[in-house]
């Protein structure tokens, strides 16, 4: 049984997936995908990449995810499955990244500075 592992990465959330042949069980972090994202867009997210390429009953999926948000470590698994489907089959290749499921999305919070309320929000100026 061969198992492929790649990482995923959004934000600041971290997800490293690692994918079987199988039934088509989703497990984030030892618990069902369903019980680990609640909201259903979120679960339509993570399954994008399978859905696309009419995988999902084929492969096992084990995830463990760290760090953000629920958006963000969605967005993070949804990034690896669709990685390690490519290492499974380059024919997979084409379509995954015409969607654009292989661009790791590079926007963060920026971080703040001395001096400042916020990253740029100055504090409240004050005339007398």
């Amino acid at each position: 049984m061969e198992v492929t592992n790649t990482i995923g990465r959004r934000k600041t959330s971290v997800a490293r997936v690692y994918v079987s042949a199988g039934q088509g069980n989703i497990k984030i972090n030892g618990r069902e995908f369903v019980d680990y994202f609640p909201i259903e867009t979120l679960q339509i997210i993570l399954k994008q990449p399978l859905t696309l390429l009419n995988l999902a009953a084929n492969y096992d999926i084990k995830v463990n995810v760290r760090g953000g948000g629920v958006r963000g470590q969605a967005e993070a698994t949804r990034m690896a499955i669709a990685r390690a489907l490519c290492e499974i089959n380059l024919d997979f290749r084409p379509a995954l990244k015409k969607e654009g499921f292989l661009t790791r999305d590079a926007r963060m919070v920026e971080r703040k500075k001395y001096g400042r309320a916020k990253a740029r929000r100055r504090f409240q100026f004050s005339k007398r």
